[in-house]
């Protein structure tokens, strides 16, 4: 199961369980669509994958599987620094 982190890493931008806006990589860094095209180009600076849309959890599912509440801000992040 996705941990389904609340948070961009790169702007800290809010991202809702049902975002269609968040992007992981396989190790489940998560960013927003914006940061992840444009400061980040597609790549996760943190393992060098690919990034793709994070699956939206259902709501029905979010009382048994929480999302997590746990914030990884790392500002500054973007291709090349």
């Amino acid at each position: 199961m996705l941990l389904t982190k609340p948070s961009c890493e790169c702007c800290d931008r809010d991202l809702a369980p049902d975002s269609t806006e968040a992007r992981i990589c396989s190790f489940e860094c998560t960013w927003c669509a914006a940061c992840a095209e444009h400061c980040l180009g597609g790549v996760c600076p943190n393992c060098g994958g690919s990034m793709v849309p994070r699956p939206p959890r259902a709501a029905d599912r979010l009382a048994d599987h929480p999302a997590s509440t746990e914030r990884v801000h790392q500002p500054g992040l973007h291709r090349g620094d």
